[in-house]
């Protein structure tokens, strides 16, 4: 498999074309054509079912094109990574996170994205969830990691799922639900809860959560004080980063979950340092990350 095949492959499945895809990729339309099928030759079946004027992705089409997307990105970023050594390059990274991402969550492929890179300039911004894509719209961030519903976000964004996860009870260890072998939300109907108004997940939880009176946190450092002061309980997801003097406990019968992507713009050309990233954090462990 060579990687002007791959570039041939991606063209035509944006394209659904091939007469556009050979123009975009600058090559007469036999020499795509033939490209192709060299290809679906290796890969044991057809990519594209062909309905002139139109190409259509077959079902093997559909299934390798996110593979041959990141093989494609690798191996840009590997190209650019060492052209970049070679001229003595300095790249810039530009990250933005939302407020119930923490830092901490991602530092893993930060570290090796620099590792990698030499010399890389890290930018991390803090935005609302909204504000995060707001920013990979105007360019001002590459990528955009937060809990948005892939079903609000915008048509212009490219979407990639990092991990699911619930939610817990976050409480003081003395409190009296953080050693209970089992609770419900009805026993929390006598709690004050502490609410995070900074959160993707607020319209949800206030919908779902019982309580007799609450307080507004606008961080998650802030809603983790004001647990650990012991003014109320919050209810956070799996991924939540609590100091040692905090409990997390299930919840049964609870099943408010959300989906943590990472986002960058479709159709936009990614650096280097950014393609990376979105590759480490596409295969991150992200069952060990949230433990």
């Amino acid at each position: 498999m060579e990687m002007y095949q791959v570039r041939y492959f991606l063209s035509v499945a944006r394209a659904l074309n091939f007469t556009r895809a050979a123009e975009e990729c600058g090559v007469a339309q036999p020499s795509l054509s033939r490209a192709i099928k060299q290809l679906e030759g290796e890969l044991g079946g057809e990519l594209f079912r062909r309905e002139r004027p139109q190409a259509i992705l077959t079902d093997l089409g559909h299934r390798m094109l996110p593979i041959l997307t990141r093989c494609f990105e690798s191996a840009a970023a590997a190209q650019a990574l060492a052209a970049g050594i070679g001229k003595g390059a300095v790249f810039a990274l530009r990250v933005a996170l939302s407020p119930t991402i923490s830092v901490e969550l991602v530092l893993a492929p930060l570290q090796e994205a620099t590792r990698l890179f030499d010399g890389l300039e890290l930018v991390v911004r803090r935005e609302s969830a909204a504000g995060t894509l707001d920013l990979l719209k105007t360019g001002e961030v590459e990528i955009a990691i937060a809990a948005v519903d892939i079903l609000e976000a915008r048509p212009w964004l490219e979407h990639f799922p990092l991990f699911e996860e619930g939610f817990l009870l976050v409480s003081t260890r003395e409190h009296r639900l953080a050693n209970s072998a089992s609770f419900s939300l009805e026993d929390l109907r006598e709690e004050r809860i502490v609410l995070p108004r900074h959160a993707e997940h607020l319209n949800a939880l206030v919908a779902s959560a019982p309580g007799k009176g609450r307080h507004d946190a606008w961080s998650d450092a802030d809603m983790a004080a004001l647990v650990g002061a012991g003014l109320g309980v919050a209810i956070g997801p799996r991924s939540f980063t609590r100091p040692k003097s905090l409990a997390a406990t299930p919840i049964e019968g609870f099943d408010l979950k959300r989906t943590v992507s990472a986002f960058g713009a479709a159709g936009r050309p990614r650096s280097a340092p950014a393609t990376m990233l979105i590759n480490l954090l596409r295969a991150a462990d992200w069952d060990a990350a949230i433990d």
